[in-house]
């Protein structure tokens, strides 16, 4: 990846998040990048390609930490515990403001729009990822209890913004627990 690119993506992605994706111009994106016009529509043909390009960043970040968890050597659902903590963390963190996916669906609403598609990408990623762990936890069928698990992630994510975090978290990862524990004891 070029200097450039890298630039233009680093700062979208954190303006991007800070202050949302229609909010913030190219004009901006050009100036704190120290690249021209021209340099941005090199890399980007349109401000969308950008902000895609940027959910597959957040993506790849978050497939790369889900993949420390999945190649730790842990039960499956020390892993989803693992996977619930850090999402925890990063709620809890003092830069949270919400979830990058989310965040971009609310402004890109039609479903054939790239932004989207990108963001239903990440999603049926998570959920497949999730529902195959929840797989090797329990007998009853995992699916039901991937939707659980993505359900509360989303509710999470969301509360996160307008409560106390920690007690969010403390809520979200009590839920996550229970519902690992249910999958491993149903009669319990």
């Amino acid at each position: 990846m070029s200097e450039a690119r890298s630039r233009l993506l680093a700062t979208a992605t954190r303006i991007f998040y800070a202050e949302g994706l229609h909010s913030v111009g190219i004009d901006r994106i050009v100036a704190e990048a120290k690249v021209t016009r021209a340099t941005l529509y090199r890399h980007f043909p349109s401000k969308d390609d950008l902000v895609v390009a940027y959910l597959q960043g957040v993506h790849e970040m978050e497939r790369e930490g889900l993949g420390k968890a999945l190649t730790s050597g842990l039960p499956a659902d020390e892993v989803l515990r693992a996977v619930a903590g850090s999402i925890a963390d990063g709620i809890r963190s003092a830069q949270f403001r919400g979830c990058a996916f989310l965040n971009a669906v609310a402004e890109y609403p039609d479903p054939a729009h790239p932004v989207h598609r990108a963001v239903l990408d990440h999603r049926e990623w998570f959920l497949r990822t999730v529902t195959d762990l929840l797989a090797q936890v329990g007998e009853n069928p995992p699916e039901p209890a991937g939707r659980h698990f993505v359900m509360l992630r989303d509710g999470a994510m969301v509360a996160g913004c307008l409560s106390d975090p920690a007690e969010v978290c403390e809520t979200f990862l009590r839920e996550v627990d229970e519902l690992l524990r249910h999958r491993l004891d149903p009669a319990g």
